[in-house]
């Protein structure tokens, strides 16, 4: 009996031995990829960046598999810095922007703007056809890399994306399963098998899978999810477990997560399948009644009509209004956890409060200006929890809008990548006819982008040079600023920008932009920049470590001693002043100390306050005749 016993034992081990020793040899050979969530930066030692192949976890099919963003960041923070991680799909990666278009990218630049003394890394894991599952294996991947906030943004993909409950039919809706399966695709031996089925599936229908279709096609493959169906509870109930075990397991580590509610085109956009033989009216039926009354001005009526008809859309491209209410009570009821209220904001920017192409273009990525307001309402979330303190420097929506780095190119691209969208199915919206005149160098960019026949950042290159060759120093500042946006670890994208800021007499962004180079790399010629200019804004207290540091460090052989001297001096003359603004002894001394270095602009400064307080005083008006004749 003993005998038998260890021969079933044998029997039933030695084929887990086989696969055991397959999958090493697969290993040891190379074969396959490992699928964990970051991998170390090839290029910077130290560093992590998003797996390029973490999303095959995901995708049945390999070649559906998409690609993030490449944002490195030290495996180690750094002390001081404040360290965002973003998760979601299409619309918190940016679709069809990307790059500065993003909503993160927004918030970053503000961040950066509004908080110059402090360094923050805005990390952005979210990937295109992904949904809840992807969302959870990242948020807690990311709780070993000392997150202080983590941004959410999720939901549109919950049917159809990787792991979407219409898309794993073979799974029957189960979790347990889905997550077994999923596990299973990190083995190479699992890798080898998938590979071989795909080819000889392959070979045996003579199909091969269409990549020129666009992955919304590829994903959904026309499966219905009618309203109140199986699998429409389905859906609720996997996006209800996997955000409930994210908000716990950040919520368990203390780290402040931020969840925003849904958005989706309402009123400008008709379902894809509105009669879907139910009971009822059909959602058609329903989007033609809230066309009517928006037509009328009942905006109440019209919007309950819209919603209706997006509820009962068959091809469940927007989510079901069920998620906004999983995302409040979540808020409610996890400790740590913000509800960023993205839809509030939006309808709020939307005549009678119904969502449409004033805020998004298709169904349901925003436009720039949506994007602006999606970063809106997380950084005035993070305000109101107390992750940010207030800040004097603190910018505007509007002054954002204004100054942000995105360029016309960057407009047009995600123009022509909805255009091409919606020439495929579901939309079948036919391309317009190209108009017959010669492009400008940002759509021919812009075109080139789109398909791919150029990166990004050479693009930028490329529109650089031509705002060069147009002396356009605006422009040529804006894609330096884009740059540095987008290369935040590059010392010299932050100089460039400085430089041309300066140029343009933006002191206040210049200094900005060279300070934060030389945070990052030490140099005597931004200690120089930087000191010439806070003295020409009559900012001798900032001046002075720069001062220090280029007297320490001078290469030139000219003495700075003298300058140093004198900074400091002014340094206690201006604490006098600021005590005594009134003493024209002291805005005299200071305009003279000025004048000492050729300082015209911080002279003129004070020499206009002796004479608003003594129109007649000899000196100053003394003083003003050198800065006249400075000026010649």
């Amino acid at each position: 009996m003993k005998r038998q016993s260890l021969f079933k034992i044998i029997a039933v081990v030695i084929p887990f031995l086989v696969l055991l020793v397959l999958e090493g040899v697969l290993r040891l050979s190379g074969y396959g990829y490992d699928l964990a969530v970051f991998t170390p930066d090839p290029g910077r030692k130290g560093y992590l960046v998003l797996n390029p192949h973490a999303s095959k976890r995901y995708f049945a099919n390999q070649k559906n598999a998409t690609l993030g963003n490449v944002e490195p960041f030290p495996a180690k923070k750094t002390s001081g810095t404040f360290r965002i991680f973003v998760l979601g799909e299409s619309t918190t990666i940016g679709y069809p922007y990307m790059n500065n278009g993003s909503f993160h990218r927004w918030l970053q630049y503000r961040l950066s703007q509004t908080h110059p003394e402090r360094d923050f890394e805005v990390i952005n894991l979210s990937l295109t056809a992904v949904n809840s599952y992807t969302v959870l294996d990242f948020g807690k991947a990311v709780l070993d890399y000392e997150p202080d906030a983590v941004l959410v943004y999720a939901g549109h993909n919950e049917y159809y994306g990787a792991m979407g409950v219409a898309a794993t039919n073979g799974i029957r809706h189960n979790r347990a399963l889905a997550r077994m399966l999923m596990r299973l695709r990190g083995l190479r031996l699992t890798q080898l098998l998938a590979a071989a089925t795909d080819k000889v599936a392959e070979v045996v229908s003579g199909e091969q899978v269409n990549l020129r279709e666009n992955l919304m096609k590829r994903m959904a493959a026309n499966r219905q999810v009618p309203y109140g169906s199986d699998g429409y509870h389905a859906g609720i109930d996997q996006f209800k477990a996997n955000m409930n075990e994210l908000a716990e397991a950040i919520s368990r580590k203390g780290v402040p997560l931020l969840i925003g509610s849904l958005v989706s085109n309402e009123k400008d956009l008709k379902p894809f399948i509105g009669d879907a033989g139910g009971r009822g009216r059909s959602a058609d039926s329903h989007y033609q009644s809230g066309t009517d009354l928006y037509g009328k001005a009942d905006y109440r009526n019209a919007k309950n009509e819209f919603m209706l008809a997006k509820e009962l859309d068959a091809l469940r491209f927007r989510a079901p209004e069920a998620f906004n209410q999983i995302i409040n009570e979540i808020a409610r009821t996890h400790k740590g956890v913000t509800l960023v209220d993205v839809r509030g904001l939006f309808e709020a920017h939307s005549t009678g409060s119904i969502l449409g192409r004033e805020t998004l273009l298709e169904h349901v990525h925003p436009n720039l200006q949506g994007y602006a307001l999606f970063s809106e309402a997380f950084y005035q979330s993070m305000r109101k929890t107390g992750l940010l303190p207030a800040s004097p420097r603190e910018m505007t929506l509007a002054a954002l809008r204004a100054q942000m780095p995105v360029t016309i190119m960057d407009s047009l691209k995600g123009e022509y990548e909805i255009m091409i969208l919606k020439e495929g199915w579901p939309f079948n919206v036919p391309m317009p006819a190209e108009e017959k005149r010669e492009k400008t160098v940002e759509e021919q960019l812009a075109g080139a982008l789109v398909v791919k026949q150029i990166s990004w950042r050479d693009a930028m290159e490329r529109l650089r040079r031509h705002y060069a060759a147009k002396r356009d120093t605006a422009g040529m500042l804006r894609v330096a600023e884009a740059l540095a946006l987008d290369d935040p670890l590059n010392p010299s994208r932050f100089e460039i920008a400085g430089k041309l800021a300066a140029a343009l007499d933006l002191n206040d962004r210049a200094v900005h932009y060279l300070a934060k180079a030389f945070r990052m790399e030490n140099s005597f010629e931004r200690a120089r920049m930087l000191f010439v200019m806070l003295l020409k804004m009559d900012k001798p207290a900032e001046a002075l470590p720069y001062v220090t540091y280029a007297a320490a460090n001078n290469a030139s052989g000219f003495s700075l001693s003298e300058l140093h001297g004198f900074v400091q001096q002014l340094v206690e003359a201006k604490k006098r002043f600021s005590a005594d603004s009134g003493n024209v002894a002291l805005s005299n001394e200071l305009a003279k100390g000025y004048l000492k270095f050729a300082n015209t602009t911080a002279a003129g400064r004070y020499i206009r306050k002796t004479l608003k307080a003594d129109p007649r005083n000899a000196e100053a008006l003394a003083l003003l005749k050198q800065v006249r004749d400075i000026g010649k």
